[in-house]
């Protein structure tokens, strides 16, 4: 056996002893597991007793955990401070906060200095960086904050972006309590959205927004008629030969 073999497998031991130690910690002290399967557990970290971990969760550093909570499966907290009942599916947190009664995933991205409120829902494919969501607020889907300050009970469509760099300066962009943000809207920070303001799907917002308004920034419709006729010639007829293609297999079968 090489150096390197054997310093590896030095190292391998004694994570693997630091976890059957802290595994047998936390099941005594009432942390419930389905199984032991992928799961890694830091010895600093602190799980309220009741806590259910599922298997494939990855808990680093002084990650701390509330009471209710359901962790997993597949999920990674590192340095992260998880309140009570909180449900976190197969999704990552580093170095942020987690309010009680949140419901975060799957395949979501909690990146440092994010602090969520009670009640939050965030949910898959978004990404939330260096910003505070207020209570009851929903981000379900396909979004990324970075640099904000949103409100209490606002609600996030699909496809929402808040624009933070401008390849120099990031910015910060403020939204206020009750706002919806309509699907596809661009922040472009700094920006500052009052309380109850309500933002067209689609829409580019550049500009500050009173409380109560309506933003849109979008352009009319315009209708060509017979415009694509021309653009589909080319397209049509390689579709056509695979069409062609299908059909002569299927009669094959």
């Amino acid at each position: 056996m090489s150096e390197q073999t054997g310093c590896a497998r030095s190292r391998y031991e004694a994570a693997r002893a630091a976890f059957d130690a802290a595994f047998e910690r936390h099941l005594d002290a009432g942390v419930e597991f389905v199984s032991r399967d992928g799961i890694c557990i830091d010895p600093e970290v602190e799980i309220a007793p009741g806590v259910l971990i599922l298997p494939g969760t990855i808990l680093r550093g002084k990650t701390r955990i509330g009471a209710g909570s359901v962790i997993g499966p597949n999920s990674l907290l590192e340095d992260a401070e998880v309140g009570e009942r909180v449900t976190f599916n197969a999704s990552q947190g580093r170095q942020c906060k987690i309010g009680d009664g949140c419901t975060i995933g799957p395949w979501v991205q909690l990146r440092p200095d994010t602090v969520l409120g009670r009640e939050v829902h965030v949910g898959d494919f978004v990404e939330i960086k260096n910003s505070t969501i207020g209570d009851g607020t929903a981000v379900a889907h396909l979004t990324y904050i970075g640099d904000a300050d949103v409100g209490c009970f606002c609600n996030f469509g699909c496809g929402v972006v808040v624009v933070n760099y401008d390849g120099a300066i990031k910015s910060r962009t403020r939204v206020g309590d009750y706002c919806f943000i309509g699907c596809n809207t661009n922040l472009v920070s700094p920006v500052a959205l009052g309380d109850g303001v309500y933002t067209a799907a689609g829409s580019t917002i550049t500009g500050d927004l009173p409380a109560g308004s309506l933003g849109i920034a979008r352009a009319r419709q315009t209708v060509k008629e017979g415009w694509a006729e021309g653009k589909l010639a080319a397209y049509r007829q390689k579709k056509e030969r695979l069409a062609r293609q299908l059909a002569q297999q299927d009669a094959q079968e």
